[in-house]
């Protein structure tokens, strides 16, 4: 029997992710080859820095400076865009590939957050794949699961930790007992963390890829905008204590669900009980719950970033366009992507806990309780620390379920009371 022409394919960035790939397609080139049905060869490679040394031979590649040209190259069939960002050169790339009939994987999650759904309607049009598993939880191969695994369900919820500084450091926080700043500074200096690490810390990679798990797992356009996002900069060692004693851990989750409101999708530090699965999710690593209605409930943990764990979600998509298998990259075709409306965080529904540092003074409570009872927001529990007359105390407590409106309100009249002497912290339980 003849055997099949090579796939052959084109890297555009060589950082972490590319050296990665190039280092899986190198060593498992004879598994992969068997699995594929046909060999898959890097032609043509594109990055900022020739000299740099990739852990690959790079000796039979060509070298494209312009790595958008790479979609001009007659030979190659797939274009793989490692570059990143939303907009520029990343954005040029894929657009390019797929304009000139390339099919293309990427692990690039901003530019899937914000620009997806026209890249699927190209590909669409273009007749080719779009893979980009490798865009979300890293080596957790969680858009196959949704898209193929999972396609007789109907998906109710999705949720978990997508993202492993922010993991690191929460966990870290736990287990040692040092604040945030301490920690994160640590997590700096092993890597975990970006020198700016606002990306992280404040919920924006989470985000990105949420939108993108919400648009697999419901069958709606990308909507990063309907995402409502909050980081974890304001979770305390004492927040962190608290939520211990009272039975829960404190994970930055992304959590998308149907609701009667319409489909509700935020990223928030999250309090969940401490026999919840996820709450057993620790360091860097991610986790992701899928709920489905014939399936149950499904739950998927590894590691959500490096070189290798991404690099074999890059090779994953590889080997799909290698055996001609282009399922529509967001489960169902562009044009039958369901327009559900968004549900508005104010609509939320659960119960809170909240954190006060008041005045030891007489009336305190009875004023924080009056502001609580003109929203109707009922308490469920409440922890009081030390006697200390005119000192600052922390005040906790756990509220019924209610209205996210209701909520805010109540914090904000709690918190013009002269006896609060902090703005109140606040971090939503989520019954999982």
């Amino acid at each position: 029997m003849e055997s099949k022409p090579p796939l052959n394919i084109a890297v555009a960035g060589l950082g972490t992710v590319g050296a990665g790939t190039l280092q899986l397609l190198e060593r498992q080139a004879e598994r992969l080859a068997l699995r594929a049905g046909r060999r898959i060869a890097v032609v043509a490679v594109s990055a900022r820095d020739r000299a740099r040394d990739r852990g690959a031979d790079l000796g039979r590649m060509r070298w494209v400076d312009d790595a958008t040209a790479l979609a001009a190259l007659p030979d190659v069939d797939v274009v793989v865009e490692l570059i990143g960002g939303a907009d520029g050169v990343g954005r040029g790339v894929v657009e390019a590939a797929l304009a000139a009939g390339k099919h293309v994987v990427t692990a690039n999650k901003a530019l899937m957050a914000e620009h997806g759904t026209a890249l699927a309607e190209l590909a669409e049009r273009r007749g080719v794949g779009l893979g980009f598993e490798a865009a979300v939880a890293g080596g957790i191969p969680i858009i196959k699961t949704l898209r193929e695994g999972l396609a007789g369900n109907r998906v109710s919820r999705i949720y978990g930790i997508l993202n492993g500084t922010t993991n690191y450091i929460l966990t870290t926080m736990r287990e040692t007992g040092r604040d945030f700043a301490e920690v994160l500074a640590e997590a700096q200096r092993l890597g975990y963390a970006e020198a700016d690490p606002s990306f992280d810390i404040d919920g924006v990679d989470a985000s990105h890829k949420l939108a993108i798990l919400a648009s697999v797992a419901f069958g709606r356009p990308v909507d990063l905008a309907g995402v409502y996002c909050e980081g974890i900069r304001h979770v305390s060692k004492l927040d962190i204590d608290f939520a211990e004693e009272l039975g829960y851990r404190i994970k930055l989750l992304g959590i998308a669900r149907v609701t009667d409101h319409g489909l509700e999708q935020r990223v928030h530090p999250c309090m969940v009980r401490h026999e919840t699965p996820i709450a057993a999710v620790e360091g860097v690593f991610n986790g992701i719950v899928a709920e489905g209605d014939f399936v149950g409930q499904l739950m998927l943990e590894g590691r959500g970033a490096g070189a290798h764990p991404t690099a074999s979600a890059v090779v994953a998509d590889l080997v799909d366009i290698a055996t001609g298998r282009l399922p529509a990259a967001f489960g169902v075709p562009a044009a039958a992507l369901d327009p559900l409306p968004g549900a508005a965080m104010e609509r939320h529904r659960g119960a809170y806990y909240i954190r006060l540092m008041v005045l030891d003074q007489p009336g305190v409570i009875a004023d924080i309780a009056a502001a609580l009872r003109d929203q109707q927001v009922s308490m469920e529990s409440m922890i009081q620390r030390g006697r200390a007359p005119d000192e600052a105390v922390p005040i906790v407590l756990t509220t019924h379920d209610t209205v996210e409106a209701a909520m805010q309100q109540a914090l904000a009249a709690i918190g013009r009371l002269s006896t609060v002497v902090e703005p109140p912290r606040m971090i939503r339980i989520e019954d999982l």
